[in-house]
Order: structure tokens, then sequence, then C-alpha cells
């Protein structure tokens, strides 16, 4: 069968797949192949590596069998179905080779022309890039029509997302096959094309920008944004843990690539934080520093919460907002009294001198100038008003400091931690998810992937909470417009100009998942 005879059926168990390069996430995939019914053969240039990778993919079965997550008899066969080899010739009979070797074009290119010689004209190829060009791989190839990527997520046994990525020559029934195979592994495959960063990588600049962006304005340290991200936005991690986790000389190529790919558009401008980190060599828990000091005897720092305040005896509530129907409801169960007013101005809350807004992009301090409202408090975006810890507020320059404690002590008594940060516009939460809502509708909107598409890969790639599209849906894409153009005309830059495909669906009067 040739690749033109592909339908969109995934590959026969009985199809030989070979994966080459067997570190972490080769051996990753391997492991996930065999246990899908697949005969794996693994080659790597390192002495005895490949052999190693074997032994533990096979041990890793074992623990899973120790786990009562698979049954002995099919670790057993999963096992037998992993083959050692050490020489290219001897994937002469592969159907599909995946290759997970060093993130280098020229080795890429390389493998797969010398592949080209030896496998035969049916077999497909899936490079496991994670920022190469699937295009500039395929153009040093006879048949690129054969490449697309195939890019799984550390760890690829226990990650659900695999990117199918098509270059320009890529046959679509190579993508099809491909998409249904990873689907048949137990995966969730999603379309998009060779563009930089593809889905996750472009759409995942944000969460580290934007925090990086707030701790250079002097928001808050690391740890309270970190606190807030997780406990108002409901990540699992927050992006200074994150990216020390990931590594700082990694997360800084992956952005510095990304902006040189996009001839440096401010969107994805890298953080000279992070930059100063890489050149100290600081590159988190593997360096032993990094935002944080791993250290042996080194203190965790603590996010900061507002001083406790007395519950104000007169509250008022605006509204019938997210934000202002789970602040009734905490009041509530905890016995604060409060009344309903109604104003008209977007207001959620009046305690004492202090008016309190969600934001909307704009500083505590300009809303208050150009409303007139003088003791102007400000507080973040969360997830589930109803369920989040923690909230974030930012306090008008104008406002008397009787107002601000009042206002925290609503907060508080509604059973909210307080990070009160600098007046800075946006806040943490709202202005992440609306940049990451942002680049998700670019994304869309230039055909890289569609907004499924786009959701699925960032809450099943990077543990999302919320798909950012879904999530600015939710908000109200007026709102989220409203966010970035108040964004952009602060700074005066257009690293916040709005997504033609938002201001479409604005117009339109349509959530982006209803185009």
């Amino acid at each position: 069968m040739s690749v033109a005879e592909l339908s969109n059926h995934a590959l026969d168990t009985s199809a030989i797949v070979a994966v080459v390069g067997t570190g972490a996430m080769g051996a990753g995939i391997a492991q996930v192949a065999a246990a899908a019914g697949h005969v794996v053969k693994l080659l790597d240039n390192r002495p005895e590596a490949a052999a190693k990778a074997v032994a533990g993919i096979r041990a890793q079965f074992g623990r899973l069998v120790e786990k009562q997550r698979m049954s002995a008899d099919d670790a057993a066969a999963a096992s037998a179905r992993l083959v050692a080899v050490e020489r290219l010739a001897d994937l002469a009979d592969a159907a599909l080779v995946v290759e997970a070797i060093v993130e280098k074009l020229e080795a890429k290119q390389q493998l797969y022309a010398e592949l080209e010689g030896i496998v035969g004209e049916a077999c497909l190829f899936g490079t496991n890039t994670s920022s190469i060009s699937v295009t500039a791989i395929g153009a040093a190839l006879k048949r690129p029509e054969r490449l697309a990527g195939l890019h799984f997520f550390n760890p690829a046994p226990l990650m659900a997302l695999v990117e199918i990525v098509s270059g320009l020559a890529t046959d679509p029934a190579v993508a099809d096959t491909l998409f249904a195979t990873a689907a048949a592994w137990g995966k969730t495959p999603v379309h998009t094309r060779s563009t930089p960063g593809f889905i996750v990588n472009r759409v995942a600049r944000p969460y580290y920008g934007e925090a990086m962006r707030l701790l250079a304005e002097g928001a808050a340290d690391v740890a309270t944004l970190d606190a807030v991200m997780r406990e108002a936005g409901g990540f699992k991690m927050g992006p200074f843990e994150l990216t020390d986790m990931i590594g700082h000389d990694v997360n800084f190529a992956v952005s510095k690539s990304v902006w040189n790919a996009y001839y440096n558009d401010p969107r994805f401008q890298p953080s000279l934080i992070q930059q100063e980190l890489v050149d100290a060599g600081f590159y988190g828990k593997k360096s032993g520093r990094g935002f944080y000091d791993y250290r042996e005897g080194a203190e965790h720092p603590e996010p900061k919460s507002a001083v406790a305040q007395p519950a104000p005896a007169d509250i008022v509530l605006h509204g019938r907002s997210a934000a202002v129907e789970a602040i009734a409801d905490r009041l509530y169960e905890r016995g604060v009294a409060y009344t309903w007013g109604e104003a008209a101005d977007g207001r959620i809350a009046e305690v004492g001198d202090a008016v309190l807004f969600v934001t909307d992009g704009r500083s505590a301090t300009q809303r208050a100038a150009e409303s007139g409202i003088a003791n102007t408090v400000l507080i973040d975006l969360a997830l589930d008003y109803a369920r989040a810890t923690r909230l974030a507020v930012s306090v008008a320059h104008s406002c008397w400091a009787p107002g601000a404690a009042s206002a925290v002590g609503l907060l508080q008594a509604a059973g909210f931690a307080v990070s009160r940060f600098g007046d800075v516009p946006g806040l943490a939460v709202m202005r992440t998810v609306a940049m990451l809502a942002n680049e998700a509708a670019d994304a869309v909107n230039q055909g890289v992937c569609d907004a499924k598409g786009a959701d699925s890969a960032m809450q099943l790639g990077v543990n999302y909470p919320k798909g950012p599209l879904a999530w600015a849906d939710s908000v109200g894409l007026p709102a989220i417009c409203e966010v970035l153009r108040h964004l952009e005309q602060f700074y005066g830059d257009p690293r916040y100009r709005v997504s033609p495909l938002i201001q479409q669906s604005v117009f339109a009067g349509k959530a982006i998942h209803d185009r």
C-alpha cells in the first residue's frame, strides 16, 4: 500500500512501529505503542541506550501490574513486543517511524533522508518535534508528503494530548491516519498546521509572559502571584513554580524561538527577568535555584495576605454577576448581613467609603479618575468565585486607607484570603486569561486549529482548568475585548491588540464556540 492509498483508519496493530531516540520522550512513546498492541523497534545512536530503554519500559509495565492498572498477561505481551535494534537497516519493515532525537533541524532531516532509502513506500514518518517546522524537516525529503508531526507531551504514557502537525507538503491522508492511530492508542489528538509553537507552545506563552511582566512591574512577589493563579485561577501550578519545574533554559529557549519565528512580534517577547536567570545558570529545580530556592535548608516563601480586618457593618451588593452571586452566598453561609442595591455602573459592592468593581483592564487609579469614584477597589477574575480561596485586589491611589480596609474586610468576611497587588492594569487572572484567549483566538483565526482543538490542547497538554476560548465565552467576549483594549491603551503596546476573531465575534454577538 502506498501513501496515496491510505484511509483515515488507524494503523493495524500488526504494523511495526519504530522509535528513533530513546530518551524519556522516545521511551514513553514506545511504551504507548507497545501497550496498544504494536511490535515496537527502538533505536538510539548511544551504545546500549535502546536496550536500557526496553528494560525501563518493561519495568514500568511491571509497576502498572503492581498498581493493578494492567494485567500480568497484558504486561508480558507488551514487554515481548519491545525490540532493541542497532542499525537503521533494522527498521526496513516499519510502517511508522517516530523520531524523538535532538531538537536540531539538520539531524532530523538527515535521519529521515536516510530512512527514505530503507523503509517501504507506505511507511509513515512522525516527528515528535516540539518547535521545529515540519515543513522545513520535510523539505529535505524526496517524498515529504509522508511526514507529519506526531507531538506527544511528557510523560507520554500519562499525557492525553497528541498534536498532529501538517506541514505544507503533508498528505492529508497521512495526518488523518496518524490522528486515528493516536486515538486508537488511547490519546486525544488534535489537528494543527505547522506554525511556530503549533498550538500548545504558542498559546501558552502568555501564561509565563504576563506573570513575568507583573513581577517586573512590582505587582506582587512570585509566591503571591503563584498562589493567586492557583487559588483564584484554578491552575494546577503557578507560572513561576511551573517554569522552575520545566527549566528556565528550556522555557526561555521556546519563548525566544517562537518570538524569533514570528519576526519579533511583541506578543511573544521573552522576559529579561528570565534571561537573567538563564545567564546565571538558575534553571529552576534541576539546578537548585530559579524563582525559588531549592537548595537544602532554603525556606520556601509564603504568599502575602492582607492583615485581617473586621467584617464591615454596612455591605451593599449590586448586580447579578457571577462574582456578586458567589460573594452573596459566601456571606450568607457565614452569617454576615448585607443588602442589595441597584447601581448600574458595574460596581459589585459598596462598603464603608469603598466601591468594588471586577477589573476591566484599567488600573484602579485610572478607573477612579475616569469615574469620579475616588475610593475605587478592583478585584481579580476567578475561575469560580464560589470555590476560590484567594482573590487579588488593587486600590486606587486616591482611595482612603479606611475604605481599602473595609473592602478587604468584606472579602475576608466572605472567606477569601486577600492579596493586595500594586495597582497594575488587569491584575493577574483576568489579564492572563484574556491574553490566553486572545492567542488561542488568533490561532483559530489563522487556520492553525479550530476552537475545539485549541481548548482541548490547552486542557490536555498543559492541564489548564478550562479551555481559554470557552473561558472567554463564559466571562463574555465583550468583557475580554474591553480588557485587552484597556491594556493596549494603557501600555501603548501592540502586544495586547485584540484578535480579529474576538472582534468579529463581539460584532456578531456570538460566542467563539458558536461561530
